[in-house]
């Protein structure tokens, strides 16, 4: 007697919903994907050209001891593939103002056995032309670090979903989801499965009203610039750079295997509506730009490509919220800016739960990366 495959919908068809719907296929589960847009999504949080991964988290030492797991889910992901969407070109950090950052940096890096070296600023100088050395206090160079390509990614998750048979569905916006029943109403279709994922990113509140006012969409203005000649050698073999200033924390990304140079904010807005357009305000670009000219050289004569917005979903605390909805769902959320990196590994356990391989607490705990007695009733 055969037993009968279970079935999984997942709403969103961004980096969490895809990897989703990959880890609940390599459990069996035969999986449907419903997709507002187009797939991949334009509009979607995790589209864009590159990504930071990397094992230095300052405080936030929980998801720093993630890393090592989410590097080898994001290898098994490679293999399924069969291509590797990552750079390890490491990353560095100038840093101007420690809130509490680099103790627990280095105390984490030590325990998970990751190299890193505190560089003397006057070599720092020389090696690193682009930086502007007045003020800074230390610089760290780590390994374990470099660049995840999303838009490669995505492109090559749905190729190869489709190619293991997940129902990929475009255009489905999801107006109402039953998480008792297990079901998805998308205009006068009603779609059934054994089990339903939300993960809808900025939008997630709409289908998870309890989440409102927790996970909050946040428009982050990314600039991409064209760094002057004369320091173009210099950015070619740079890996990423984070600059940690008193106003905030900046990232970029270099301009290397065939993507533009980047530059982002860390700093949360905690503002925006995720339908508006993708184009950053006046005052988004110039606190970057600030931030920028604070911590780089010729900072003026980077010439600007192009700026636009990407909406994050933020916390208070930065926390992941996985938890499940009624007796046949659960829902993702919130990225918090580095959802990105942690996608792979955050699908995965979740798929672990669908597939009875650890309970509710337990992938909460995880996910949030607290203590499982913060979680357990």
């Amino acid at each position: 007697m055969s037993v009968q495959q279970e079935t999984a919908i997942v709403v969103g068809g961004g980096i969490y919903g895809l990897c989703t719907a990959w880890a609940l296929a390599r459990r069996g589960f035969q999986v449907t994907v419903l997709e507002a847009g187009s797939l991949p999504n334009p509009r979607g949080s995790s589209h864009d050209e590159h990504r930071i991964i990397r094992h230095a988290y300052g405080k936030l030492e929980g998801y720093a001891r993630l890393m090592p797991a989410a590097f080898a889910v994001w290898d098994t992901l490679w293999s399924d593939l069969g291509v590797r969407h990552l750079a390890p070109i490491g990353a560095s950090y100038f840093v101007r103002h420690d809130d509490n950052w680099m103790e627990p940096t280095i105390r984490a890096l030590d325990e998970m056995a990751i190299g890193y070296r505190l560089t003397p600023i006057d070599e720092a100088r020389t090696r690193f032309p682009m930086i502007e050395t007045e003020g800074l206090q230390a610089v760290v160079e780590t390994e374990g670090a470099g660049m995840l390509f999303p838009a490669r990614i995505l492109n090559d998750l749905v190729v190869h979903l489709s190619a293991i048979g997940v129902d990929l569905i475009t255009g489905a916006q999801v107006d109402a989801i039953d998480p008792e029943r297990g079901t998805a109403l998308v205009g006068g279709t009603l779609y059934a499965a054994d089990r339903i994922v939300v993960c809808t990113g900025p939008w997630i509140d709409r289908l998870v009203p309890d989440l409102r006012g927790k996970a909050v969409p946040s428009r982050q203005a990314v600039l991409y610039l064209a760094p002057p000649p004369e320091l173009a050698k210099a950015w070619s073999e740079a890996p990423v750079i984070v600059t940690r200033g008193r106003e905030g924390g900046l990232y970029t990304m270099p301009p290397r295997y065939g993507m533009r140079f980047k530059v982002g904010d860390h700093r949360f807005s905690r503002e925006g509506d995720p339908d508006g357009d993708r184009v950053p305000t006046a005052l988004d670009i110039e606190r970057v730009r600030t931030l920028f000219a604070e911590g780089f050289r010729l900072s003026d004569e980077y010439r600007p490509l192009e700026a636009k917005a990407c909406y994050y979903t933020v916390t208070e605390d930065e926390a992941f919220i996985v938890r499940p909805l009624g007796a046949r769902g659960h829902f993702i959320s919130a990225c918090s800016g580095h959802g990105f990196k942690l996608a792979a590994l955050v699908a995965d356990r979740l798929a672990a739960r669908l597939a009875g391989e650890l309970d509710d607490a337990e992938l909460t705990a995880y996910c949030a990366a607290r203590p499982l007695a913060e979680v357990r009733p």
